[in-house]
């Protein structure tokens, strides 16, 4: 059972990072259009959020819970930190954890994505307030 709740929180955890990227992608290819669905301030400030988040656990060396959390039910389940339980358990994983590289390349990718995210909030803008719908009699 702690096994497939490690595969679950490592699910979320690609979830999580699928939002950060596959937002920004959309962002970089909404800015040059100004598709206004790309202004949306809650998509935009939560977004900012969530990179700034991890951009802060990399500058100050905190380890990220999400990952503390499968570590902690994979032991719980009797099963390695470095493999998921299910297929997608270890898909999932393999896809977040790469072998052989250095802390300071996630460190860097992170802070790196980070100052990109805020590059992307300075040139296009999210939007604010609405405008006011104007009526032709």
């Amino acid at each position: 059972m702690y096994g497939y709740l490690a595969d679950l929180v490592v699910f979320l955890h690609v979830l999580y990072v699928g939002y950060v990227v596959v937002g920004q992608l959309a962002i970089i290819v909404a800015a040059p259009f100004r598709w206004e669905w790309a202004r949306n301030p809650w998509f935009r400030f939560t977004h900012l959020a969530a990179i700034g988040v991890v951009a802060y656990e990399a500058l100050n060396g905190i380890r990220c819970p999400l990952t503390i959390w499968e570590e902690q039910l994979r032991e719980l389940a009797g099963q390695s930190i470095y493999a998921g339980e299910s297929f997608m358990g270890r898909l999932f994983h393999d896809l977040l954890f790469w072998d052989n590289m250095p802390e300071v390349f996630f460190n860097t990718l992170h802070v790196a994505m980070f100052v990109l995210v805020v590059q992307g909030v300075v040139m296009f803008p999210p939007r604010l307030r609405r405008h006011p719908v104007v009526q032709v009699a």
